[in-house]
């Protein structure tokens, strides 16, 4: 198990093909669906595949991904969370999901938090991205929680988006993710 790191109270690890059957019950969460889209990920194998094709292909290429978030304590993954590269976007996007019943006990804010500053620092990043779509008011709050700012709104996956920025030369927050 590849650990990248641990907070007060998560361990945010790489995915690999053990986490097919989370993968399963994370990418058809309601909300995920809502919020991010139907990936059709619904066997084992679309799993593996999922995970093959999109964090172990990002971890081998850029050095980041997505990762499992998991309560340290217990072990039970609750969401994943990292960057992305993709190629409609100049930076790194942030993107992050949890099972439905982990929301609202800051378990977002801390490993986006954790991500932030760890990937800043690892990949001497100065700008990420984050792309939500506008109903989605908890990712919305959060991320201007996390000093990112509204740049603009854009058509992702043939809907319309709010595009924020985290710049590390004019984000306040920033101070604070370098010292914490």
């Amino acid at each position: 198990m590849d650990v990248i790191g641990v907070t007060e109270r998560l361990t945010v690890r790489q995915i690999n093909s053990y986490d097919a059957e989370f993968i399963i019950q994370l990418l058809n969460d309601q909300s995920f669906i809502q919020f991010i889209g139907d990936k059709n990920v619904r066997t084992t194998q679309d799993a593996v595949n999922y995970i093959n094709k999109g964090p172990i292909s990002s971890y081998k290429k850029f050095g980041f991904g997505t990762y499992i978030v998991s309560v340290s304590k217990t072990n039970q993954p609750i969401g994943m969370c990292g960057l992305l590269k993709r190629s409609t976007l100049d930076f790194p996007d942030l993107g992050f999901a949890f099972l439905s019943e982990f929301c609202g006990y800051g378990y977002a804010a801390e490993a986006t938090e954790f991500i932030i500053k760890k990937e800043i620092h690892t990949h001497n990043l100065t700008t990420i991205l984050a792309v939500t779509l506008p109903l989605n008011l908890t990712s919305n709050k959060l991320l201007r929680k996390m000093g990112f700012t509204f740049k603009s709104t854009m058509e992702f996956n043939g809907l319309e988006n709010n595009l924020y920025e985290y710049n590390v030369w004019t984000t306040d927050k920033h101070s604070r993710l370098q010292s914490g």
